[in-house]
């Protein structure tokens, strides 16, 4: 099968791995950056394991957050809108409902996937756990920090976003088509809802007309 992708989204994705780069690289900025949530709009948000290490190449352990994302979404409250799962990161775009937080909905998510997989590997005394041990002792499954996060201002831009979260499996060379990954919300966006986590649809009309959310 051959691979087509767009100039415009080769160009979308240099531009995202560009802001990635800029935020990850200091982690004094981080620790300086205030996030803002604003009711009502959609917030794209991005974190990583420890070290950038490709610990969701373990499908079990993606599978956990996709599972752990969607009780979020039950449980919490927020609009999921797209998401994907990539080896050493994920990706998530999401609105969190009036009177509840997105912060609160993605902590319980990042503890509930470590914790479980911590534990886990401490039972098995898990070679990984090596990697992933700080000095004071305490294993670190997430990267320190709140990672990207940005408020998604109007449609333009959240078109971009999925976009992206669709097409990075495949800007990363891990398959050749978007739907042939996995854990990400492209499916759901073809219209399958069978076996997918359900996701809820944009805000406004015209959204299911719309086929940029994915390169074919």
């Amino acid at each position: 099968m051959e691979e087509h992708r767009s100039s415009e989204g080769r160009s979308v994705a240099r531009w995202y791995d560009s802001r990635m780069v800029e935020f990850d690289s200091s982690e004094p900025r981080r620790k300086r950056m205030r996030r803002w949530e604003v009711a009502g709009q959609a917030r794209f948000v991005t974190f990583s394991c420890e070290k950038r290490l490709a610990l969701f190449s373990n499908p079990s352990i993606a599978d956990l957050f996709a599972r752990a994302l969607a009780l979020a979404r039950r449980q919490i409250g927020f609009d999921l809108y797209a998401w994907v799962i990539m080896p050493e990161h994920v990706h998530v775009l999401m609105r969190a409902h009036e009177g509840k937080s997105a912060g609160a909905a993605l902590s319980f998510i990042k503890r509930s996937v470590s914790n479980r997989v911590l534990a886990r590997w401490r039972k098995l005394d898990a070679p990984v756990l090596k990697s992933i041990t700080l000095d004071n002792g305490l294993a670190r499954f997430w990267q320190k920090g709140g990672g990207f996060d940005r408020n998604v201002r109007d449609d333009a831009e959240f078109s971009r976003h999925v976009h992206y979260i669709h097409q990075n499996p495949v800007e990363r060379g891990l398959v050749e088509r978007a739907d042939a990954w996995r854990w990400s919300s492209v499916r759901w966006w073809m219209g399958q809802r069978e076996g997918e986590l359900e996701c809820d649809p944009p805000v406004g009309s015209g959204w299911d007309r719309w086929k940029g959310f994915r390169d074919w």
